[in-house]
């Protein structure tokens, strides 16, 4: 079976690499070069404690498990089960948060003063903070490239710097893509382009409407190790990746941000953003990049899986790709080489599916 994945950020790796594990001749189609979008750009927080409702909490959840599976078939050194000490809430919001996340079964622990300084001597430590021991982080453009090369070693090819204009279709049935210099045909094809999926399905009028959501993201010249855990502040997220660079997103809440347009100076954002980390870590720390990335997040803030179109098309967009794209990938692959998923499978994403904006 020929099959076609447009886009090359971690959805699309992955599911390349899924789908060549089950014997698809696949063909991965990037605009521009893997990783260069918002894959490149993310924090890389693979996380369950944050949720939108206790069914997203769910799929949050079997995320982290199917990124546990891909670690043991993916040699890789991208992900890192480090945990996260979470202090966003305060008072009652964080008691809450506490009682919510022990009720759905997640791994919880309340911390005082004394046994966070235990886990983070470097930090500022707040009166109490959230220990979330299974979470982690991953270099989403090194599992891109782990995940592009396993994928090659199984016959898949990478074609850069081709855009993809839109998707071809015989009668009821897909048979490939279009680009400018013509076409490439396909049994099956997968958009996993992430905010030009509303584009690319507008010429078969599909809709998957898309919010405008930019982040910027800063990264600091490398420092010793300082952080041994993700830390979720109430101004937002910071970690520190294994070349010692502390990586944070410049606003507070960063995975519920709504901002539509970055306004204010990148520089000034990234200066402010790197002073509360100074005070965080009671060390300077000078901003070296910050880097702008336009997030794929469809209209109602959920993910969205699943066929659509004419048969044998596809679509992927995992908000947040960070947690939910090797979970993503293994539905994918399976329903587009088997038909459907298995049955507990098809009953976690049964509300992400792409019929929701189409009716």
């Amino acid at each position: 079976m020929k099959v076609v994945v447009v886009g090359a950020g971690i959805m699309g790796a992955l599911t390349g690499f899924r789908l060549a594990q089950r014997g698809a001749a696949v063909t991965i189609i990037e605009a521009r070069q893997p990783a260069a979008a918002a894959s490149g750009a993310s924090f890389g927080w693979i996380n369950a404690s944050f949720f939108l409702n206790h069914e997203h909490f769910r799929l949050r959840q079997a995320g982290i498990a199917a990124h546990r599976r891909l670690a043991s078939e993916l040699a890789t050194a991208a992900v890192r089960w480090q945990g996260a000490l979470c202090w966003e809430k305060e008072g009652a919001e964080m008691d809450a948060q506490y009682q919510e996340l022990r009720a759905l079964g997640y791994s919880v622990r309340m911390l005082d003063r004394d046994g966070f300084c235990e886990l983070e001597p470097s930090v500022a430590a707040p009166a109490r903070a959230l220990l979330f021991k299974d979470e982690g982080a991953v270099d989403l453009p090194q599992l891109i490239d782990d995940a592009l090369s396993a994928a090659g070693s199984l016959g898949a090819q990478v074609l850069s710097g081709i855009t993809v204009t839109g998707v071809k279709a015989s009668g009821d049935r897909v048979c490939g893509v279009c680009w400018s210099g013509g076409e490439f045909s396909a049994d099956k094809v997968v958009l996993t382009a992430g905010v030009h999926m509303q584009a690319l399905l507008a010429r078969s009028r599909i809709a998957l409407p898309m919010l405008d959501r930019p982040g910027l993201l800063l990264r600091s010249a490398p420092l010793p190790p300082l952080l041994a855990h993700i830390l979720v502040t109430p101004d937002g997220e910071v970690r520190q990746n294994p070349a010692g660079c502390i990586l944070a997103p410049t606003v507070a809440a960063h995975q519920s941000d709504d901002t539509e347009k970055i306004t204010q100076d990148p520089r000034r954002l990234a200066g402010r953003r790197a002073e509360q980390i100074s005070t965080l870590l009671g060390r300077k720390v000078r901003w070296q990049q910050v880097s702008l990335a336009h997030r794929p997040v469809p209209e109602d803030g959920y993910p969205v899986i699943g066929a659509t179109g004419p048969e044998g098309l596809h679509v992927a967009v995992m908000h947040s790709g960070a947690t939910l794209a090797a979970l993503g990938a293994e539905i994918t692959a399976d329903e587009v080489m088997e038909g459907s998923a298995g049955n507990d499978m098809a009953a976690l994403i049964a509300g992400y599916r792409p019929q929701r904006f189409t009716g």
